[in-house]
């Protein structure tokens, strides 16, 4: 067998085996391993840098496999590769209940699935900001321990998806040329030909974007490889149009949405076999082939062994440092530091924005945390994301710590994922709440994944006034604290903000999105203790003066207002007491006995929240009283709309008395 043979046999592999799995679970896509087989074949026996026996080695390349629904293109890899935990009966079971072969990679799951893919667009954004994070971490440790490429495969529908427009012009823009995109050409949708429904130019628009772009036929492994040769040469980003065939080797059913999301059925399988020389029993590879393919999976040892000797012989300070970031680990004295800061914040009793109470605690956080890394969509003065360390990243200088990412939240909140699964570096940035829309497919991935991704998210509500209700969020609290393993924090001045950031930076497997004000706020926490009172996510603010008669539970700029209604029930002979909510999620995970006594048995139970009420009756019953928002917001000066929508305190004390009565 010739080298070329063994090659399109190697591909057959991948192909077959996609195929078997997809079959034998009757659900899946075949069509696209078999149509990019050879594609993958080229990358991963003979350019891309990896070690199945060590699959977190920090300088191996990323692959990034955005089409996700053909995860078993992936998955025949990682087997064919000698990952440990994908074995032959993985493949057997994919798409069950489980496996670790579910229908679309799902990260965490198994060793070399960098990234939950299946929502299209998703992976190309993720790989934007894996890309983004080699080059700062290059430019903080040297070429010895950072020099990776991120590879990609993506689809006619990745590049549909409006957010491949934001992802492509960002990594253009910063002109992250250790980055590859192989777009499955294979002009096949589930509808049928792609030409249905678009007609764009690709290469042109990728060009227009500041990529270097080439065309190959996506069969042909030869041109393949001439072409990441290329492709390894440009000082910009680089997409290579891949004509394939989906379903390639399909007698009757290549080449058409009849192989897109369907097995092939059982003819037409022993049909492709027989075009393609494929003799092997279903899931089974043949020894020199399967050797071959093993082969391929130990080329990087070298490298890796040698990238090894040169992390044990830098300096032990710099060394600790990169493995410290790369574990993910918090610096010595993070905590010393906030407890210091929330004692100094006590004291002076600051009244300020929770978003200046944000940049006010980044500027200590950015101070000793050298990894975290901001940005913003174009809000950077109205989000307070940027801090006195944190300078413009440019194409100049990637060893700065700040992002301009645009106006582009989807494309934006996609990177940060990917910047958080490379590791080493801790993403945050900012937009309006109300744009959480725009980046909400990419924090509900940051959910599904438990990253370690934070959302700043400021002009939490109708407080931020003459915008109107196009910019007053109403129902996005309700929306986020919905998605599960999403922290949503809404703080209620300087220390409330402080603790919530500690948490944030704390919760490595869960993202969190801090919902802050336009509005200043005074300070109510002005008894300064160590504890991170947020952590218990609800907690008694102020006591009231005797057996508690109406409890008041209160977020962010309406904790101001309970306070006040809570002085005025208290002169009328009605013991009150407030509760702070900064996070439903964490109140939920605290022991039953607390969460009773924080609920209490006040026979009147208030919630007031400048947003829906979805979500408060676990706090105050479906008896209770809620102060918020019924509808959308206005256009009007902030103390004008909390009259007009009635959240204020004279309307909590009115509501209380009347049910006491």
């Amino acid at each position: 067998m010739t080298n070329s043979e063994k090659s399109n046999q190697m591909a057959n592999a991948i192909r077959f085996l996609s195929a078997e799995a997809v079959e034998k679970a009757n659900s899946g896509h075949p069509g696209l391993p078999m149509g990019a087989a050879d594609i993958a074949t080229v990358l991963f026996t003979k350019f891309l840098k990896f070690d199945p026996k060590a699959p977190q080695w920090p300088d191996r390349d990323r692959f990034v496999l955005s089409a996700g629904h053909g995860s078993m293109l992936l998955y025949s890899l990682l087997y064919l590769t000698g990952y440990e935990d994908m074995t032959i009966e993985e493949i057997k079971n994919f798409r069950q209940l489980g496996s670790r072969t579910a229908g679309h990679p799902e990260y965490g799951h198994a060793s070399g699935i960098e990234t939950t893919t299946g929502p299209l667009g998703q992976g190309l954004g993720n790989s934007v900001g894996m890309a983004l994070s080699e080059r700062i971490m290059n430019a903080h440790f040297g070429n010895d321990l950072v020099n990776h490429h991120t590879y990609v495969i993506a689809g006619d529908g990745c590049l549909m998806e409006g957010i491949s427009q934001e992802a492509i012009a960002l990594a253009g823009h910063l002109k992250l040329n250790k980055l590859v995109v192989f777009w499955d050409h294979n002009n096949i949708s589930i509808d049928g030909p792609v030409s249905l429904a678009d007609n764009t130019d690709q290469r042109a628009r990728f060009e227009a974007s500041g990529w270097h772009t080439l065309e190959v036929d996506g069969h042909d492994q030869a041109a393949i490889a001439a072409a990441i040769e290329d492709a390894h040469k440009s000082d910009k980003p680089t997409m290579i149009a891949c004509r394939t065939t989906i379903g390639f080797g399909a007698p009757t059913k290549a080449g058409t949405n009849k192989v897109h999301g369907s097995p092939l059925g059982a003819e037409e399988l022993a049909g492709a076999k027989k075009a393609l020389g494929w003799t092997a029993e279903p899931f089974v590879v043949p020894a020199d082939i399967l050797e071959a393919w093993r082969a391929a999976g130990q080329r990087s040892l070298k490298e890796h062994a040698s990238w090894s000797n040169r992390l044990a012989s830098v300096d032990a300070g710099i060394r600790a440092e990169f493995e410290r970031r790369v574990a993910g680990d918090l610096p010595a004295g993070f905590e010393a530091a906030i407890i210091a800061y929330k004692k100094k914040l006590s004291e002076e009793k600051p009244k300020v924005a929770t978003r200046k109470a944000s940049e006010m605690a980044l500027e200590v956080i950015n101070g000793i945390v050298p990894e975290t890394i901001g940005g913003s969509a174009d809000l950077t003065g109205s989000n307070n994301t940027k801090t006195t360390q944190t300078k413009n990243i440019t194409p100049e200088d990637y060893g700065q710590r700040y992002v301009h990412y645009g106006i582009r939240e989807h494309g934006m909140a996609a990177a940060m994922n990917g910047i958080a699964l490379h590791a080493g570096l801790i993403p945050y940035s900012g937009t309006f709440l109300t744009f959480s829309d725009y980046a909400r497919g990419a924090m509900r991935l940051s959910c599904v994944m438990g990253i370690r991704v934070i959302y700043v998210m400021t002009h939490d509500s109708i407080g931020l006034g003459e915008d109107g209700p196009t910019h007053q969020p109403v129902e996005h609290l309700a929306a986020l604290r919905a998605i599960p393993n999403n922290y949503v924090f809404r703080p209620a001045d300087v220390v409330e903000t402080a603790e919530c950031w500690e948490i944030a930076l704390k919760s490595r497997k869960r993202p969190s999105t801090l919902a802050l004000t336009r509005q200043n706020l005074p300070t109510v926490r002005t008894e300064h203790v160590d504890e991170n009172k947020c952590a218990y996510g609800a907690y008694e603010l102020a006591a009231a003066s005797g057996k508690a008669e109406v409890t008041i539970f209160a977020t962010g700029s309406e904790v101001e207002i309970a306070l006040a209604a809570r002085d005025q029930l208290e002169a009328n002979g009605h013991p009150t007491r407030v509760v702070s909510v900064p996070c439903f999620e964490l109140f939920e995970e605290q022991s039953d006995d607390y969460k009773a006594k924080v609920l209490g048995d006040a026979p009147v139970k208030v919630a007031v929240e400048a947003a829906i009420r979805m979500g408060w009756d676990r706090f105050i019953g479906l008896d209770g009283i809620f102060i918020g928002m019924t509808g959308f917001g206005a256009s009007g000066p902030i103390e004008e709309l909390y009259k007009h929508f009635g959240i204020t305190a004279d309307a909590i004390v009115a509501a209380a008395e009347g049910k006491l009565k």
